[in-house]
């Protein structure tokens, strides 16, 4: 399965950002998060010094520019000599669904009626790109392999996950919800979760970014670095919901610290928007002045009043 097609079958899930890595993801979220359902098209040039911010070469973001319009993720258009490009509308459609869910991710939930959606399937081996699609887009929904060819979880929606197998032409499986039953020695279905790995990375989530909080809070950081760290700990909260569901408050552990964890994201990611728009703003009116007035950020109350 190619970019293309892995993008039509719905698997939009782009390659994670990390300084000076493989570009693509660091593009499409600076769009997302500055440039979201906006028609106009931004030069080329100012991407690419977006992407320097990040320690991304002009060659690599160039290069990525390209690999996204091939994708049908951007789409491009020429004025002169001047390339421009902005986010297609189903590319930012499914931006603007994933952020819906990564920004109310972690909020109090009310009580779990203790059933559990559970999808059963049967998918070769040898159709290994489409296994891994299935997966990926499952766990996004908020399922864990209990075991191999079953998945469940405690918040998924049945219809979304029920359209996912319909959408990827999975032609053996089945969606059930069930209540479970406590018997000696078999396993739980919050048995497909890793409790002592989830705490683990919501500590060390919490170790790494506590101290940008103090200086957030100290008003101690630049334009410039507010941009690079706002999208950080953005690309990292993003990858929760891969790993917890939003697991209901009787399935957890005490002292279960996603509430912090969750606090600190907001904090910080609220807070350096002006700083890092402003940085955004800079760096577009150096190529098109009338664009720059344009650019805005989004705060996660602002996102959230729109689900």
């Amino acid at each position: 399965m190619n970019d293309r097609e892995r993008s039509q079958a719905g698997d939009v899930d782009f390659p994670r950002f990390q300084v000076g890595a493989p570009p693509q993801h660091l593009i499409t979220t600076i769009l997302g998060d500055y440039w979201i359902g906006r028609p106009e098209q931004l030069p080329s040039a100012a991407l690419v010094r977006l992407a320097g911010e990040f320690g991304v070469s002009a060659v690599a973001a160039r290069a990525a520019l390209s690999r996204l319009t091939r994708r049908d993720l951007l789409e491009s258009a020429k004025s002169g000599r001047r390339t421009y490009y902005r986010l297609t509308d189903r590319a930012a459609a499914v931006m603007l669904e994933g952020r819906q869910r990564i920004m109310s991710f972690g909020l109090e939930q009310g009580d779990w009626d203790g059933t559990w959606v559970m999808a059963a399937f049967s998918v070769s081996e040898e159709q290994r790109d489409l296994r891994h699609a299935l997966r990926a887009r499952l766990r996004w929904l908020g399922f864990a392999p209990l075991y191999d060819g079953l998945w469940v979880s405690p918040t998924a929606d049945a219809d979304r996950a029920a359209a996912v197998l319909a959408e990827l032409e999975i032609p053996m499986a089945t969606i059930f919800r069930a209540e479970a039953l406590a018997f000696p020695g078999m396993r739980a279905p919050q048995d497909a979760w890793d409790f002592g790995q989830l705490r683990h990375t919501y500590e060390r989530f919490l170790a790494q970014h506590s101290p940008l909080l103090e200086r957030v809070r100290n008003g101690a950081v630049s334009a410039s670095e507010a941009l690079v760290a706002r999208t950080g700990i953005m690309d990292t909260w993003r990858t929760f919901p891969n790993h917890d569901p939003g697991l209901p408050a009787e399935l957890l552990p005490a002292d279960w610290p996603r509430a912090a964890a969750r606090d600190l994201f907001v904090e910080v990611y609220d807070t350096l928007g002006p700083l890092a728009e402003f940085r955004v703003k800079q760096i577009v009116a150096e190529f098109e002045p009338g664009l720059a007035e344009l650019v805005a950020h989004h705060r996660t109350g602002s996102i959230l009043a729109f689900s």
